[in-house]
């Protein structure tokens, strides 16, 4: 039920899995609280909150979120989001995984739940690759602590590969690969180490990246780059020495 609802874009098939869990669901005016549950779109009438649900045509996009931009679909404070960039799309999407206010950078935005999953669950382990402008100069033990790993709250984390680029003034510009996906992970990491993150930009997903988008523009997913994202999934392998926990948290979010 949760992969029909996910594919008829109400949002990731996590997102799908809470709306059966609140009772929201119901086929043939049957409400539907378990997960397992299997029906028939074509044969059957799947409703949620009453409406009648309609499978959409599946779209894919590259999008370059702006900074102060919020990848939450609902804000009280009416603060800009990233789906009120896609206001024109006839299609109900949303960003897959977060970038924290103060950063910038690429998100694949779509009402695909399937593809959302397998880009966000540890399991698959997709890399991102991200530039850092941190303050002072990170020593090469700070680089290895990186990699190696290190403990916060919410347990052990580390980056997959670290390496300079160039250095502005008081400041070092890095590269990071992660292919964990803990909140403002970088940020708190360096933190840790007593470097400040000044900037921080998402520049590759997988092996998805695209120079030319500039802040607040998006682009159609070419079939290629799906497919390389999907095999991404495929090969992908959990990082870190927390996976059980890590995969544990994940499914209860």
């Amino acid at each position: 039920m949760q992969k029909i609802l996910a594919r008829a874009g109400l949002g990731s098939r996590r997102e799908c899995e809470e709306l059966i869990l609140q009772g929201r669901v119901t086929v043939d005016d049957q409400v539907v609280r378990q997960l397992g549950a299997k029906a028939d779109p074509e044969k059957q009438e799947i409703r949620v909150d009453g409406e009648r649900v309609r499978p959409e045509k599946l779209v894919y996009f590259l999008f370059y979120k702006p900074k102060g931009v919020l990848c939450t679909n609902y804000d009280p404070s009416g603060r800009l989001r990233v789906i009120d960039f896609f206001a024109r799309v006839a299609q109900r999407v949303y960003p897959v995984g977060r970038l924290d206010r103060a950063s910038e950078g690429l998100m694949i935005v779509t009402n695909d739940g399937e593809l959302a999953n397998l880009l966000t669950h540890p399991r698959h382990g997709v890399p991102k690759t991200y530039v850092v402008q941190v303050a002072g100069e990170p020593s090469d033990e700070d680089l290895k602590k990186l990699t190696k790993g290190i403990w916060l709250s919410d347990g052990r984390v580390r980056a997959d590969r670290v390496r300079r680029l160039k250095r502005q003034g008081k400041s070092r510009w890095l590269e990071i690969v992660l292919s964990q996906g803990h909140n403002r992970q970088i940020r708190r990491m360096l933190a840790r180490l007593g470097h400040k993150v000044m900037k921080l930009k998402r520049t590759k997903i997988g092996p998805v990246s695209d120079p030319l988008l500039k802040p607040g523009q998006f682009r159609p997913l070419r079939p290629d780059e799906l497919q390389a994202l999907r095999q991404a999934a495929a090969t992908g392998k959990p990082r870190g020495g927390d996976r059980g926990r890590r995969a544990k948290a994940w499914a209860g979010r």
